[in-house]
């Protein structure tokens, strides 16, 4: 195609006044959406206007000569050339080869780049675009695609014959399933593309290994190992012997295995949530293709197919609206504009344009990213992708990705522990110093030697610091979640906010839905009354009343009682005929489809879509959650009809008549008395009790539509307000619908029992049914004192009473979501962590309030579930068990990692200082690449085997942890404290004494030494699985077969510490150990588990006094010397910071977008956070860190 459309000039040459209006009336009954785009007669050589005023109002813009336009009412309609011209920068997307579509990429898109009618005009209108993209606006896209034979131009589009429109109509195929459109629209996709964005190329391993490398102390640490091997080999070469080099080569391996081994896990983490990513955006969307209605991937989306709306929906595409009734969109994510946006059907739009009535609010546009707030209908697909314009917003908004709260916690944390660790190093550096210097002038030593000794001090103090910086804590939550959330999804969560996972863990409260969570939404109608007194059952139901059966009732019905309760049903829907894995069956609502399958068993419903098309309907109640309940009005013989169904209490409150005679052709009513509403009231109060969902059924007739007097809709005058008409309405009967509970889920609410959690449910129910359900589940107990309310009484408590009622609610009825709402709110001010489900619409705001929100994944709408952390991909409350398990997991999984690394820390550093202040070579007992094997274990291996263990049943045994509990509670410090006396103590002693204790000359210090060094590592893996349990249990081993990374970790370190020992030589300046010595260390080694049962047997309380005292104590002492230190010192950090600053100004304007790019990880394109790998650098601020 060229870059620009081909010039078309308006054709007035023939303009009659003979244009004949679209028909109303649907001419398909392959028609499955509830308006059918109608073939209208148009212009058989031009689709542009035929109305005289065209002639008249033609004019060019003085102020632009290349501008012409039409101007009709107070739209302004551009020329195609000006409408379809590229905007500078897009030139690329109007060029595309071998098209053998009408249109391009970038042509479509203005459409939408603003809102164009002018576009649209110069595409065509509805016809245009429809021959353009060859497709069907009816039966949308043909199954059998693949290749697309011959080619249409943009002028065959726009100038279509009135005989050949819609004939190439694909043909509804038999058997038409999701799973035949893949691998398909060969062309179309390759002109076109399908809905995906492209994925941001992830970085390279050698990318993440310089991310990984770019930290300032292993910096430091290279620089010292650089110099160390430069002196070795010096010395080397100058003496002709010795191997001090070596050292320095094993310290740069060293490094080198740290830096891969933490990018390798960084890449495989990037991958892990990149695979999450993609299927938390994929969902199904329902699409007609070859005349049926079917559901596709939202990735398999092209242009040219025709989507349903309906409320609730994320719209994923742009395109035109076809056909539907009162579609309103809210588009303020997509344009920002925070009003509701009435949609006007395409052939509406394009007729007004024809007849000069054409006016800037008409507005067919349908524009992705938006959510579809009333109405359903269908609209044609004409960008996706990239091209969309919610496609290209979300290009532009690659981001990086949040931490998450424990991620940003542990970071603080990390550096805390950090500073005391560098605080030591530092301090083990001047001390280490001095004495260095104090003995420099006795040191027969050469300069290189000299210089050698002086870097070892240094390399010893950096290595400190190295170990003493815990980079694995936001390692493990990393670890952690990605092994949690892959997990959750195999068992039905799918995690779109990573934060959720770790904060369902210490859920206090589920505010949960009834229908489809609690119960299967597998509804059948199973008893019902029409009028007042005609009941009918079940057999199985309401065995002890002598109630008639279905047939007994329906086959009796006179006609047009028959029409008007089938038509109660079909008519008044928006389920609509559809295949489910090749059965044809109803889809939507299951309400409605049981409902529907009702009359289809019993009222002779034929065809769902014939029934609707014999219909003019004039307009459509969408369901409200507020008012509960919807409606349809369509055409009769003399007048209007409009039809109501919804929650039979509320239905029977508005009617005033009922019908009567409905066993004779002379349908009658007659007014309600009392004591029939007392009748009808004790019905709905029976099917209520046996756990029934009520649904009343009414209508009204009416003379003329809108009634003569009634209140208009603001923004469609031809429509009446709903509220307005909704009076006076006459009784046509009620259905009970059974739910049944799902299995396991007594056993889930008892099990949030037993965990500590309390379950409430909030429904929409009427109070009855929702206390009937919350006993048969387990959520109302006699003994639990526990309150029912309904929502109307609830949102009118005030605040003190609320706070007094909350406490004691289980079951919220006739809720309305702001019910819900208020709820969350109320109890989450209270301190509580609130997880919520919900399916809605307006279920929106309640799930983002909570802490967790839940979305079905079966039943709910695209806003539902983009508002939830969670979904449920089997809307199955059971399933909130197992994010309650995993969350759990999650968060001891960081707490197990915390404990072991502290002690680690603890030990490694205070070892290293005494030994190196205690040697008269100023030398650690542990060298610097050991300290590095170590740090190696502490951190990345360990978080690997710690943070991979599966939750068992028994995690759920014990109450949720508050939001104010400590990270490392008085238990955790308890096993540190523990841990770290018995370590020292045996480190130090075999160190200090363990010359004389095994009888060794000063000749086999190195052996000793290796001993010492040994005997730590192997004290490391004995206590990793100590901290397999947080509790004071004993069984340290429980499920660790289940969990094959601990195995295969250990099993590394393991061998890894063996391969040291036996071929580490001068690189670790160790020697090979005799099978007595390996003996003594692994005795030494092994008995820290059987210390840490003793450990467990001293009570928390006793030991939590204690602790709680000494830290109190340090803290007197501790708080003087702080307050001199910072008088002395802030001036000198002040100083710092203003050279930092002004630094920054100069130099860190490019530092900062090379760190911003390094920072971000795979670019998922979602709002959803996925944590990131640091290391965290010592720092000078310490943050307050609570300790319990």
């Amino acid at each position: 195609m060229a870059g620009t459309a081909p010039a078309i000039m308006l054709d007035t040459s023939n303009v009659s006044s003979d244009h004949t209006a679209p028909s109303t009336t649907a001419q398909s009954q392959d028609m499955l959406s509830p308006m059918t785009p109608t073939k209208s007669n148009y212009d058989g050589q031009t689709l542009h206007s035929r109305s005289p005023s065209v002639q008249t109002n033609i004019s060019r813009d003085r102020s632009n000569s290349n501008r012409t336009y039409v101007q009709q009412s107070d739209l302004q309609i551009e020329s195609p050339e000006e409408a379809l011209r590229p905007d500078p920068g897009n030139e690329k997307d109007f060029v595309r080869e071998n098209n053998p579509f009408a249109f391009t990429p970038g042509q479509l898109n203005k459409l939408l780049n603003p809102k164009s009618l002018s576009a649209f005009v110069a595409l065509g209108g509805p016809q245009g675009i429809e021959k353009g993209l060859r497709t069907s606006l009816t039966a949308g896209l043909s199954v059998d695609e693949q290749k697309v034979d011959g080619r249409v131009t943009y002028e065959d589009a726009t100038t279509i014959d009135k005989k050949s429109a819609y004939s190439a109509t694909p043909v509804a195929a038999e058997g038409v399933t999701a799973r035949e459109v893949k691998g398909q629209f060969e062309d179309r996709l390759r002109i076109y593309g399908d809905n995906r964005l492209p994925e941001r190329k992830p970085d390279s391993i050698w990318v993440l290994i310089w991310r990984a490398y770019n930290d300032k102390i292993l910096i430091l640490l290279s620089i010292a190992a650089a110099i160390s091997l430069a002196l070795g080999l010096y010395e080397t070469f100058s003496v002709g012997h010795g191997v001090e080099w070596i050292e320095g080569v094993a310290i740069i391996v060293a490094i080198t295995i740290v830096v891969t081994v933490g990018a390798a896990n960084d890449w495989q983490k990037e991958r892990q949530f990149a695979k999450l990513n993609k299927r938390k955006d994929d969902r199904e969307v329902k699409v007609i293709r070859s005349g049926r209605t079917i559901q596709v991937s939202v990735y398999d989306i092209t242009a040219g197919d025709i989507m349903h709306l309906e409320p609730g929906d994320a719209v994923p595409a742009d395109g035109i609206f076809v056909s539907g009734h009162g579609v309103k969109c809210d588009e303020s994510s997509a344009t920002g504009e925070s009003d509701q946006m009435k949609k006007t059907p395409a052939i509406e739009v394009w007729q007004a344009i024809q007849d000069g009535t054409a006016t800037k609010k008409m507005d067919p546009f349908i524009i992705s990213g938006s959510k579809v707030l009333e109405g359903v209908g269908t609209f044609v697909v004409t960008s996706v992708g990239v091209n969309s314009s919610f496609g290209k917003i979300m290009m532009s908004l690659q981001t990086a990705n949040e931490d998450t709260p424990l991620q940003v916690k542990l970071g603080g944390l990390a550096n805390w522990i950090g500073g005391l660790g560098s605080s030591a190093a530092i301090l083990l550096f001047f001390i280490l110093l001095f004495k260095f210097l104090g003995a420099l002038s006795g040191n027969p030593g050469t300069s290189a030697e000299k210089a050698s000794e002086f870097l070892d001090i240094l390399i010893v103090a950096i290595t400190v610091i190295v170990v003493a910086v815990p980079e694995g804590l936001p390692l493990a939550v990393t670890l952690a979640l990605a092994f949690a959330t892959t997990r959750m999804f195999k068992e039905n969560n799918l995690v779109r906010v990573l934060r959720a996972c770790e904060t369902m863990g210490n859920a206090t409260t589920i505010c949960s839905d009834k229908t489809g969570t609690l119960t299967q939404n597998k509804m059948t109608v199973v008893a019902g009354t029409i009028g007042v007194d005609q009941s009918f059952a079940s057999s199985h139901t309401e065995q002890e009343k002598a109630v008639a059966s279905f047939s007994s009732v329906f086959g009796n019905l006179s006609r047009k009682a028959r029409d008007l309760v089938k038509a109660s049903i079909a008519l008044n829907s928006t389920a609509f005929e559809g295949e489910e894995k090749g059965v044809p069956t109803f889809i939507g609502s299951k309400t409605e489809t049981a409902l529907l399958n009702m009359a289809k068993e019993h009222l002779g419903l034929d065809g769902l879509a014939a029934e609707r098309a014999n219909a003019n309907t004039v307009q459509l109640i969408p369901f409200d959650s507020k008012r509960k309940c919807m409606g349809v009005v369509y055409e009769i013989e003399g007048g209007y009809r409009m039809l109501v169904k919804g929650a039979a209490e509320i239905m029977l409150g508005n009617a005033t008549q009922t019908v009567a005679d409905i066993y004779t052709e002379n349908l009658a009513t007659k007014p309600m008395t009392g004591e029939d509403k007392e009748r009808l009231a004790a019905t709905i109060e029976d099917y209520a009790q046996h756990s029934l969902r009520t649904i009343g059924m009414l209508y009204r007739d009416f003379p003329q539509w809108p009634p003569a007097g009634a209140k208009r809709m603001e923004d469609d005058k031809n429509m009446a307000e709903f509220d307005d008409v909704f009076v006076d309405m006459t009784w046509v009967g009620l259905v009970g619908i059974h739910d049944p509970l799902r299995p396991g889920v007594i056993e889930a609410v008892n099990q949030c029992r037993t965990s500590g959690v309390v379950v409430r449910m909030v429904t929409g129910d009427n109070i009855t049914t929702a206390r009937a359900i919350a006993t048969e589940c387990g959520i109302l107990r006699p003994e639990d004192n526990a309150l029912v309310m309904e929502g109307p009484k609830f949102r009118q408590l005030n605040d003190a009473e609320m706070d007094e009622v909350i406490p004691r609610l289980r079951v919220l009825a006739r809720s309305s979501p702001e019910d819900k709402r208020i709820l969350v709110g109320k109890l989450k001010a209270k301190g509580e962590t609130v997880a919520v489900t919900g399916d809605g619409t307006n279920d929106g705001p309640a799930l983002k309030m909570a802490d967790v929100g839940f979305s079905m994944g079966i039943a709910g709408t695209e806003v539902a579930k983009e508002a939830s952390a969670i979904i449920l991909l089997d809307d199955n409350f059971a399933s909130t068990i197992t994010a309650l398990m995993w969350g759990r997991a999650v968060n001891d999984a960081v707490k197990k990692f915390l404990q072991f690394q502290i002690t680690v820390n603890i030990t490694a550093v205070i070892l290293t200082f005494i030994s190196a202040i205690s040697s008269s070579e100023n030398a650690s007992v542990l060298t610097a690449v050991q300290l590095l094997w170590v740090n190696l274990i502490m951190d990345t291996l360990a978080a690997l085997a710690l943070a991979t263990d599966p939750p068992t049943q028994k995690i759920l045994e014990r109450p949720p942890q508050k939001k104010s509990e400590a990270l490392i509670t008085h238990n955790m410090w308890k096993m540190i404290t523990g841990q770290a006396v018995y370590q020292l103590v045996v480190s130090l002693v075999l160190y200090f004494a363990g010359m004389q204790i095994f009888g060794y000359g000063p000749e086999r210090r190195q052996e000793l030494d290796t001993i010492v060094f040994n005997t730590f590592v192997w004290m490391q893996i004995f206590n990793e699985f100590n901290n397999r349990r947080l509790d004071n249990k004993f069984n340290i081993f429980e499920g660790i077969h289940r969990n094959f990374w601990f195995i295969g970790i250990n099993c590394i370190m393991v061998g890894g510490q063996i391969m040291i020992i036996f071929v580490g030589g001068a690189a670790f300046r160790i020697v090979r150990l005799d099978g007595i010595q390996w003996v003594i260390c692994i005795l030494c080694a092994l008995p820290c588990m059987l210390w840490a049962i003793l450990i467990r047997c001293l009570p928390d309380r006793y030991f939590g006094a204690a602790f709680d005292a000494t830290i109190n104590g340090l803290a007197v002492v501790l708080r003087p010397i702080n307050k001199v230190l910072h008088i002395i010192f802030h001036p000198v950090a002040q100083v710092f910071r203003a050279i930092g600053r002004g630094t920054k100004r100069i130099f860190g304007k490019g530092k900062k977008n090379d760190v911003d790019d390094s920072e971000k990880g795979i670019g998922a394109v979602s709002s959803t956070p996925m944590p990131t790998v640091f290391t965290t650098a010592p720092t000078k601020t310490v943050p307050e860190v609570k300790i319990n």
